[in-house]
């Protein structure tokens, strides 16, 4: 007999809700948020699992890769599509929102989503870090410009390397900026 299973997935636990073609629940549950324990929980409770459903989130891109890889027919569903049908629920609950989610599977009603593999997740963090880096340089360095004007200290257009240098050339005659310009200097590197 088929069976579907709907996941309400939260950082530390996730609720299980395992219905039947007709939308019974048949098993109910709670375990961590790892893949091995929810598949553990689902190859325990039941068999013939047509769709596992869970919803975009944080930890859905792990958990949807780490679950195929078990060989689970796992779907991650739109968050806003799933919301607008959990909603008309009376009591929302992570245990509620599990059979709802169960049931979407079992009906079909669903928009699935597209997951992109850890690679490209990996590649887009190594971007963004590397953006906000830039961005960090380049305020402390807008910061250093900015505080010696004051002084009559205009470090002017340098170049990569050239900032540091032109920096500590004003500051050797004048041991009282230079501390000024010494500690953004150091705070940049």
């Amino acid at each position: 007999m088929e069976r579907y299973v709907g996941l309400d997935v939260s950082l530390k636990l996730t609720s299980i809700c395992i219905v039947d073609r007709t939308g019974k629940i048949e098993r109910e549950g709670v375990v961590t948020s790892d893949p091995e324990a929810i598949a553990t929980f689902i190859k325990l409770h039941t068999s013939h699992v047509v769709r596992i459903g869970l919803e975009t989130g944080a930890t859905s891109t792990w958990l949807w890769t780490e679950l195929n890889k078990i060989g689970l027919p796992v779907i991650c569903i739109d968050a806003r599509h799933a919301k607008a049908v959990l909603k008309m629920q009376i009591n929302k609950s992570d245990r509620n929102d599990a059979a709802g989610i169960a049931r979407i599977m079992q009906c079909g009603w669903y928009k699935e989503v597209c997951v992109k593999d850890l690679d490209s997740h990996a590649t887009k963090a190594l971007l963004v870090s590397r953006a906000l880096l830039v961005k960090i340089k380049r305020d402390i360095e807008n910061q250093i410009r900015g505080l010696p004007k004051n002084l009559g200290l205009v470090i002017g257009r340098a170049k990569i390397n050239m900032f540091a240098v032109r920096a500590a050339q004003l500051a050797e005659d004048r041991p009282l900026h230079a501390v000024c310009l010494r500690e953004d200097h150091e705070r940049l590197l």
